[in-house]
């Protein structure tokens, strides 16, 4: 008997067999810094607790060494990840990373395999800059993948499986995930000027159709939509969205609104946070610009849960209107020099915006009125141990179960942990606890499992670069002076140490970051190496 299986049928099969596995309990890395708000906090991983990292499992997984050369001390990005996709290659595990010289890449997390290599554009349309290590030249903002103004609230089990799993069987080039390609079909209408927060779970959006896509800012400065199964653009052509040459930051998207910001006037590329809206057939690009002061922190604009942008220049914290870019509200501090980019976090049914200052603070802001009425006057400051140059970029917060808000501040050579505390009704911040010494670390990010209340894993990476020497200092000489990195598994309640790396990774980490999560921890190496750590497969 001949048996003949529709395209329709494989589609029935593989959705009702992703719903018949039920959901995994994950909680996917969809764009730099974990989340819209930066906060760098998985919320859900079945696998990854303070127990399970005291017992035998966690460990080295796989490298791979990707091809591509670093452009100054640039190399790969950070990583996103999709936990399952459904294709004509039968259910894969994805981690998306981009390379400094172009290069984007979909690795199989599972086994360490290449899925798919592609070469955003060739040395003709982007000429090769011989770069600085403050413009260096070549692709720098991390890829992103749509994301969520609400951030998904710890659950009781359950992840996201299955919305990875939706309209994503097709086959090579064509099918089910490319229905709006290049002009098969109308792509959906824009949304409203001024959209609905996204429910929480959701996508957050970006995704045209049923196309679900990888985003990433070339050098030359065009932006391409990526197929996850093939790599290929789809739904668009490649489109203008920067000069070339810029220095841009990680890049998020919202509502079908893609954000970054562009910092150090690279190529002539004016300082200022940049949005072009996906929606809109004509693709137009909106910017807000610094008028020369320079964008701050490493993590880029972070999205408070109404859809407003905050970023920090040396000396003001902005907040500007979704979509827009119009200036909305300003905090000023002429003596602070922030250094780190904004986080915000939820307390009291409201977002506050967590910044730290060159002058060795951490401030707290009301987004309802940032600056209050002067634009001056904060919520709150704690005094931090460290100052001057010695914050990592980034910040990194949680919040226990039982309520109990965290925030982490990287320095050159330690962790420090605050709990936030209300002694006059006014929330703040006190030390908890403080790491051992790590060589130059980079942001944090804390793994929550989800079965026990307070049971979160803090990882943390001492990057082994070599920041010290001044301005003069080239890059090939840091590099020579660097050491190869280590991942720490940190007790998040108290900064014990759980687990360590030992010698493992052979290089250094400079603008790569942590991601993690699905009981698994990645990072990229100068030398243009991926590392998996975690637990193996179970078989």
């Amino acid at each position: 008997m001949k048996i003949v299986i529709s395209f329709a049928m494989i589609c029935s099969i593989s959705v009702s067999y992703a719903l018949a596995q039920g959901p995994s309990g994950g909680q996917e890395w969809l764009t730099s810094n974990a989340d819209a708000q930066r906060s760098s906090w998985i919320r859900r991983d079945v696998k990854i607790s303070k127990e399970s990292m005291q017992k035998p499992g966690f460990q080295f997984l796989w490298k791979l060494k990707l091809e591509g050369e670093a452009r100054q001390l640039n190399s790969l990005t950070q990583p996103v990840l999709l936990e399952r996709l459904i294709g004509y290659r039968g259910f894969k595990s994805l981690v998306f990373v981009a390379g400094s010289s172009d290069t984007m890449y979909a690795v199989d997390y599972d086994f360490g395999r290449m899925y798919w290599t592609t070469r955003l554009n060739s040395p003709a349309t982007s000429p090769r800059q011989n770069g600085s290590l403050a413009c260096p030249g070549g692709l720098t903002a991390a890829a992103t993948r749509p994301a969520s103004l609400l951030p998904l609230p710890p659950p009781r089990g359950g992840g996201n499986r299955v919305t990875s799993a939706r309209a994503l069987v097709g086959e090579p080039e064509n099918g089910f995930p490319d229905i709006f390609a290049r002009g098969s079909a109308p792509a959906p209408p824009a949304p409203p000027p001024a959209p609905a927060p996204t429910p929480a779970g959701a996508g957050g959006g970006g995704g045209q159709g049923l196309v679900n896509s990888v985003y990433v800012l070339a050098s030359d400065g065009m932006l391409h939509q990526l197929s996850v199964q093939t790599g290929k653009d789809v739904v668009m052509q490649p489109g203008r969205f920067l000069p070339p040459n810029s220095n841009a930051s990680a890049l998020i998207l919202i509502d079908n609104v893609l954000y970054t910001s562009t910092s150090n006037e690279c190529a002539g590329t004016p300082n200022g946070v940049w949005a072009i809206d996906l929606a809109n057939p004509e693709k137009p690009v909106t910017s807000w610009r610094t008028d020369g002061p320079n964008i701050v922190g490493s993590a880029g604009p972070a999205v408070g849960t109404d859809g407003t942008i905050y970023v920090a220049t040396d000396r003001t914290m902005v907040a500007l209107e979704p979509r827009t870019l119009k200036l909305r509200d300003y905090f000023s501090a002429p003596t602070a020099d922030f250094v780190t980019s904004p986080l915000v976090f939820e307390h009291g049914g409201k977002d506050l915006i967590a910044i730290a200052s060159k002058d060795g603070r951490l401030y707290i802001l009301n987004s309802t009125s940032v600056g209050s009425t002067d634009h001056r006057t904060p919520l709150s400051t704690t005094s931090l141990a460290a100052k001057g140059d010695e914050f990592a970029g980034a910040l990194a917060s949680w919040q226990d179960t039982d309520g109990t808000r965290w925030m982490l501040t990287p320095t050159s050579s330690t962790i420090t942990a605050f709990k936030l505390v209300e002694p006059n009704g006014i929330p703040t911040f006190e030390q908890s606890w403080t790491s051992k010494e790590i060589v130059s670390p980079l942001p944090p990010i804390i793994i929550n499992n989800v079965v026990f209340a307070i049971n979160n894993v803090v990882f943390a990476l001492s990057s082994g670069e070599y920041r010290s020497g001044g301005a003069t200092m080239t890059a090939a000489q840091r590099a020579q002076r660097s050491k190869p990195a280590v991942l720490y598994a940190l007790d998040a309640t108290t900064g014990k140490e759980l687990w360590n790396s030992g010698t493992t990774i052979t290089s250094f980490v400079h603008s790569s970051g942590l991601s993690g999560g699905l009981g698994q921890v990645y990072v990229g190496t100068y030398d243009g190496t991926l590392y998996a750590f975690g637990f193996p497969i179970e078989k």
